[in-house]
């Protein structure tokens, strides 16, 4: 007999591809496919375990299970939440040009730039959290690394004029926030 899967279960469909369980019946699975979208799967399906939740289906709130799934899929594909750009810098560049005229000025596309600042916050999110749920690190060191994280954003917030949504900004120590 197969494993019971739980919610956040990730799986490996030969049809389907990857997927993470959203809802589970007695006879029935939710996947919601990083391809194809949400799929119905029965149980006896042939498929991948790559790794089993076990959580009761009535213990998970499907907040939990979205947040999961939305971490899943960043860990997996490196996808991040769509960060739109403020209009004005659509389309424009930056314009790198040294002070010795005898090297070549560069221009960078401001959506690339835009898209590298977006990654790097990403990342130092995906570092937060891997610092708050580490069982090896001590608290306090936890505590000094998220201080040092958010000293990383508070030196990243001059690039807050390029975010369309002021929700997205950087924000440091001195924020509300």
């Amino acid at each position: 007999m197969k494993q019971i899967l739980g919610i956040g279960s990730r799986i490996n469909h030969p049809t389907h591809g990857k997927g993470v369980v959203t809802n589970v019946t007695s006879k029935m699975y939710w996947i919601t496919f990083i391809e194809n979208g949400l799929e119905t799967i029965s149980p006896d399906e042939d498929f991948e375990i790559i790794e089993a939740s076990e959580d009761e289906v009535d213990t998970v709130s499907f907040a939990e299970v979205e947040k999961s799934l939305r971490d899943i899929l960043r860990k997996w594909n490196g996808i991040s939440e769509v960060v739109p750009m403020a209009d004005k810098w659509k389309g424009g560049t930056i314009v790198l040009r040294p002070n010795d005229k005898n090297l070549a000025t560069k221009e960078i596309p401001i959506d690339t730039f835009f898209h590298k600042i977006v990654m790097l916050r990403d990342r130092l999110r995906v570092m937060e959290q891997k610092i708050n749920s580490s069982k090896e690190l001590a608290e306090q060191d936890k505590i000094d690394l998220q201080q040092y994280i958010t000293r990383c954003y508070g030196s990243l917030t001059t690039f807050n004029i390029l975010f369309k949504n002021s929700s997205q900004n950087f924000k440091g120590e001195g924020s509300k926030d």
